[in-house]
């Protein structure tokens, strides 16, 4: 069936806010709405997922639902199998969804959301038919497209790079896991970073804890962006190492998979290149043995913080 016209609605579920719209085949967004998640209640959860539905139904007649979630999303794109910022565990969110509001229901992890929306409509319709999506947020998320499509992996669990070893006997992750690169690239460590780093020299983080009011507990990742960008020392060296995790993670993506372009996004990523700058670096670094061999380039996403809605609405259409 021809999707000409038809609407659909994308979910874009991440461990503090849930947003969701009401998006056209070309992947323009008629309507957008938030709420928080109540990110350890599953059922409370599923529940704001519901009445989202049912808002932006009530204004636009769609077709069907896209619900991007952060996790790990099995193969039937059906239920979350787990997820390391939610209270999920083998929840059978497509169907407890399509009952609730009578449509059909694909759900799909919430990185993989976003990296087709940017092959399809942002950064990624210069990538011909490869492109990685590394999203820097609270944690760590990562889609794959090659050969023009969607990369699952055989159980649905592909594209999790957060979840690589970086560290040996490292930091412990949410996944369960010590070491994963999501505790040492991520807006949690951007976080942890900046705190040390105040405790540890008060004297130099006098205009980061100006921000938090005193306090290097109230620090949080938009104060530190805010302090980097003004000049702050250490706010500037918590996006540096950050921005070295990242791009060692983005090396070892182009040995393995040597996509035409990498495209990073997430909220940390709108910081820019105050990110991306010490990234390429750390990247360019992790593949100078290579020589003049050609290597993707880096780019920076270009739907901000709708390219999970965007994406999930897109591959609802499957469904029509």
């Amino acid at each position: 069936m021809s999707t000409t016209g038809q609407l659909t609605i994308g979910i874009d579920i991440g461990g503090t806010k849930i947003a969701g719209g009401v998006v056209a085949p070309d992947g323009q967004v008629l309507t957008l709405t938030r709420a928080d998640t109540p990110a350890y209640d599953a059922t409370r959860t599923r529940g704001v997922i519901v009445d989202m539905i049912r808002e932006l139904g009530a204004a636009h007649q769609v077709t069907a639902v896209g619900v991007g979630a952060a996790g790990w999303i099995d193969a039937t794109r059906d239920r979350v199998r787990f997820a390391p910022h939610l209270a999920w565990r083998d929840e059978p969110l497509r169907d407890h969804v399509a009952a609730a509001v009578g449509l059909p229901v694909a759900v799909e992890n919430d990185a993989n959301a976003a990296a087709w929306a940017e092959f399809r409509f942002g950064a990624g319709q210069a990538a011909g038919e490869s492109m990685a999506l590394i999203t820097v947020g609270t944690g760590i998320g990562g889609g794959l497209i090659l050969g023009g499509r969607l990369l699952r992996g055989a159980h649905g669990f592909a594209g999790e790079p957060g979840h690589q070893l970086a560290v040996p006997d490292g930091l412990p992750c949410g996944c369960g896991r010590r070491g994963c690169l999501e505790q040492y690239a991520s807006g949690q460590a951007l976080v942890r970073l900046a705190q040390q780093a105040a405790v540890e020299q008060p004297a130099a983080a006098e205009g980061l804890l100006e921000l938090a009011g005193g306090s290097p507990e109230q620090i949080t990742g938009p104060l530190v962006t805010t302090a980097a960008r003004a000049g702050d020392k250490l706010a500037r060296e918590a996006f540096e190492q950050i921005g070295w995790w990242l791009g060692s993670c983005l090396a070892d993506l182009v040995q393995l998979l040597d996509p035409r372009l990498l495209v990073v996004g997430g909220g940390v990523a709108e910081a820019g290149e105050l990110l991306l700058a010490p990234a390429r670096d750390a990247y360019q670094r992790a593949l100078s043995q290579r020589g003049e061999l050609p290597a993707a380039s880096i780019r920076p996403a270009q739907l901000g913080n709708v390219a999970g809605v965007v994406g999930a609405a897109d591959l609802a259409r499957e469904l029509i």
